[in-house]
């Protein structure tokens, strides 16, 4: 991945949040006919604000868990928030007419070996927990003990669980920190004011590395240094 150092995301209790809030992963393999890629929603492993282990499930049709040597290589790409970014939210741009378009986003590349895992413990578990964090929305959480018995014995037959032993992490927000302070909060402000849940996290994001909060007083527009 191309990363200027200006875009390198290096605080590990965002690149953590991002991984929570965007579970679904994208593993990119080697296979025998080439790369691969598969989306999977995954579990976070680690301790504090590491990241240890990554930990998922597959269809046991999927070929993934045979095509693939135990210890293969493999890396898992996290999408967080996305927009597109109009000159128009840069103040300079009416004074001197010299910005263009962009897009902004928030990724996190994590690379590792992959584990295939067919104890039943370990998916029981896994499914259990995966279940409880995204039932955590519900009005009534669904759970494993709602279904009968002998239906999740078979379900569980028809799974293979992975484990992804992290080796690197890689993780990028690009959100116009190579601009100055005043353009870079005119985006974020034309970011909050749009009719997305994507646009709207992204300009929070972009707030918050330059120490700002939605609704906050105007920034300095005198300020020509770039923010964090």
């Amino acid at each position: 991945m191309y990363l200027p150092a200006h875009f390198a995301e290096s605080r590990p209790a965002t690149i953590r949040q991002l991984l929570r809030d965007h579970p679904l992963g994208c593993l990119v393999n080697q296979g025998p006919e080439g790369l691969d890629a598969n989306h999977i929603p995954f579990e976070v492993d680690g301790q504090d604000d590491t990241i240890v282990t990554l930990k998922a499930h597959i269809a046991r049709a999927n070929p993934l868990w045979q095509d693939l040597r135990e210890g293969a290589e493999v890396l898992v790409v996290f999408s967080g928030p996305q927009a597109y970014v109009s000159p128009n939210g840069y103040p300079s741009k009416h004074e001197t007419h010299r910005q263009v378009p962009t897009w902004n986003y928030q990724v996190v590349h994590v690379h590792g070996h992959i584990v295939f895992r067919h104890d039943e413990a370990f998916l029981r578990g896994l499914l259990a927990r995966l279940t409880r964090v995204n039932e955590a929305v519900e009005p009534k959480p669904w759970r494993m003990g709602d279904s009968a018995p002998d239906f999740i014995d078979g379900m569980l037959k028809a799974i293979v669980g992975l484990e992804i032993r992290v080796s690197r992490v890689v993780a990028k927000s690009k959100l116009s920190q190579n601009k100055e302070m005043r353009d870079r909060v005119g985006a974020a402000e034309l970011l909050l004011s749009r009719d997305s849940q994507e646009a709207r996290a992204l300009g929070r994001a972009m707030l918050e590395g330059c120490g700002k909060q939605a609704g906050s007083s105007p920034p300095d527009h005198s300020s020509s240094g770039a923010c964090r």
